[in-house]
């Protein structure tokens, strides 16, 4: 899929942030590399193209909803919200700090954030819920959320997941990023996941599959699910663990590990 827009100002958006999520976790000395990286084309024309947000007025009544499932990525989130002006830059340097705003999960009182998460599995139910509301008091909010592969061996994806196919929920929106790697290892050794896009079709789902570093297809994904009537749309996008820095793709180790110094140049240097 392509839509053929220009997105140049998308893709100087992506280096930034990617530039700024391993500076911040290398300053707080932990976080979640890997999984942050992986996870940044679709944040950022998520924010730029899709949502309709007011960052002067967060919790404007009109406004789309996302939900971070995957809270352990929220140094993308992060950036993400301080590239919109929710949040100060200055911010960042202060990730996983003590009495900081930002700590290692996003938390409500985050400007921008609806919910904390951090427990995984949740965030597509808490999602679904907040769908349904809007089909209850017929609002015309749309709900976002952005989960990850290994989250999907929670039983309470798929409880969501009926919940959501059920009741029509055609104004939610999931996004998984499909990186293939999970705090354990390869997804399909821990728990096999495939054939993933026919079991959510199963379940009654609009399924798209994109690669999720290419953002005229994520964005050409995100404008079908508008027309995608009486079913809830789930995007597979396939993505890389710790892209854009060459030696971190597809370690499993950068799941959970700070950069040290030497590596820390060595891929702003990549990402210059």
């Amino acid at each position: 899929m392509n839509d053929n827009q220009d997105f140049s100002e998308i893709d100087d958006r992506v280096r930034k942030i990617r530039r700024q999520i391993i500076t911040m976790i290398h300053k707080a000395g932990s976080g979640h590399p890997g999984g942050s990286l992986s996870c940044v084309e679709i944040l950022t024309v998520l924010y730029s193209r899709i949502l309709r947000h007011d960052p002067k007025n967060p919790d404007c009544e009109g406004r789309d909803r996302f939900i971070l499932s995957k809270g352990h990525a929220a140094p993308a989130l992060y950036a993400v919200l301080a590239e919109g002006g929710y949040i100060q830059d200055k911010e960042l340097a202060l990730l996983r700090k003590t009495g900081s705003l930002l700590q290692g999960h996003p938390d409500k009182k985050i400007p921008g954030v609806e919910v904390s998460t951090g427990s995984l599995g949740q965030g597509l139910s808490i999602a679904s819920g907040i769908a349904l509301s809007a089909k209850i008091d017929s609002r015309p909010f749309r709900t976002f959320v952005l989960m990850g592969d290994g989250e999907c061996d929670e039983g309470q994806v798929w409880e969501a997941a009926m919940l959501a196919s059920h009741y029509k929920l055609d104004n939610l929106v999931a996004v998984i990023d499909r990186n293939g790697l999970q705090i354990d290892g390869l997804t399909e050794k821990i728990m096999r996941l495939e054939p993933l896009s026919k079991k959510w079709t199963a379940f009654g789902w609009h399924v798209l599959e994109v690669d999720g570093h290419n953002v005229n297809e994520i964005h050409a994904a995100f404008k079908s699910a508008e027309n995608a009537k009486g079913q809830p749309t789930v995007i597979i996008a396939h993505t890389f663990k710790g892209k854009g820095v060459s030696f971190m793709e597809w370690i499993g180790a950068f799941h959970g590990k700070s950069l040290t110094e030497q590596e820390l140049e060595l891929a702003l240097k990549e990402l210059a």
